[in-house]
């Protein structure tokens, strides 16, 4: 579900993974056109850094 977000509202995608000034820059960037498809990546990149630290994060808590 975030996926279909960061390539619809790609600011949004920020808000949901607590990052509220990256929305805030994404959504600047976002009402031009142009920037659209840039914040588009931003967000999906984003995401998948937010989930890869998600599973880095749980795998430490499982060792300890």
């Amino acid at each position: 579900m975030r996926l279909i977000i960061a390539l619809v509202l790609p600011w949004l995608t920020f808000f949901t993974i607590g990052r509220p000034f990256a929305g805030i820059i994404c959504l600047i960037l976002q009402l031009t056109v142009i920037g659209w498809l840039p914040a588009a990546i931003w967000a999906v990149y984003s995401l998948s850094q937010y989930k890869t630290d998600q599973k880095i994060e749980r795998a430490l808590r499982q060792r300890a």
